[in-house]
């Protein structure tokens, strides 16, 4: 068995964070190849991420990154088990590497899987970094959410995360032309959107983007809530049960949280005429840990 040097298991630390005894064991068990030291320290990294598979991971960071010319936004999100570990350097160092290799990407990663193939800043993907962190840690810690907007006309991304770093909003709005998109009063409206979606947490957009099946299942409760009225009028009340639900969860329906005498539809209405051009808002993500 070939002997392990001081020095060699100082090598082994320092590249991987772990602790001397773990470092010791596993170049012992691998025979003083660092490399496969280190391979076999994600692995283990991996085994904890299995073992802990049913823990929560309530705790975590979002990062947000907006290109100069404000043309292309990214946040992203990571998720572990305690505070301790989310205020990690190495933990930071991760999601600053998940938000750059999103950014940089050239194309949008289809889901979380193809974001964890992304480089990290040392040229391995982002997963293998996460095992470092499991590895040291020994938390769950995975992926969350992410999302990459790019505007392809006139328009506005803005994102809000809020103080605790744990919630964030991200959006983009459409413009009629440069004036309008360029106002203070559209950027007025993208902060007050965003302040709006991290309070109220809508489930889609507009009425037409919620999932239809969930529609189905809360037409199928509204009809147990009216069970004995005349059949004549059940359509009917259904009907305006699901209208009312509609209103509460479609953004551009809700009543604005900071005047709730107006729509969102509203609201967007009256700042495009106040800017000489429409404004649409197309699309947003609001991302939680916990």
């Amino acid at each position: 068995m070939a002997a392990i040097s001081a020095a060699l298991v100082k090598e082994l630390r320092e590249k991987t964070g772990q602790s001397m005894m773990d470092c010791k064991r596993c170049l012992v068990e691998t025979e003083g190849d660092v490399e496969k030291a280190i391979e076999l320290l994600r692995k283990k990294g991996m085994a904890v991420m299995e073992k802990r598979g049913g823990r929560d991971t309530n705790e975590g960071c979002i990062l947000s990154k907006i290109s100069d010319d404000g043309k292309k936004a990214i946040v992203v999100s990571l998720c572990c088990e305690t505070d301790f570990t989310s205020k990690n350097d190495n933990f930071k160092a991760v999601v600053q590497n998940m938000a750059d290799g999103l950014f940089n990407a050239d194309a949008i990663p289809a889901d979380i899987e193809a974001l964890g193939t992304l480089p990290a800043s040392d040229g391995r993907p982002i997963t293998e970094a996460i095992n470092d962190i499991i590895s040291q840690t020994g938390e769950k810690t995975t992926l969350g959410q992410f999302a990459r907007y790019e505007l392809d006309g006139p328009g506005l991304l803005y994102c809000y995360v809020h103080f605790n770093g744990k919630i964030a909003t991200l959006l983009q709005i459409d413009a009629e032309n440069d004036q309008a998109a360029s106002s203070d009063a559209i950027k007025t409206l993208a902060s007050d959107l965003a302040m709006h979606i991290t309070a109220v947490n809508p489930d889609a957009l507009s009425r037409d983007d919620v999932d239809p099946e969930l529609i189905a299942k809360e037409r199928e409760i509204a009809k147990e809530q009216v069970k004995g009225k005349p059949e004549n009028i059940i359509d009917n009340i259904v009907n305006g049960k699901i209208d009312k639900w509609l209103k509460q969860i479609a953004l551009l329906e809700q009543p604005f949280v900071k005047d709730d005498k107006k729509t969102i539809t509203e609201l967007v209405e009256e700042v495009g005429k106040e800017v000489g051009g429409k404004l649409t808002v197309k699309r947003f993500i609001r991302l939680q840990i916990g």
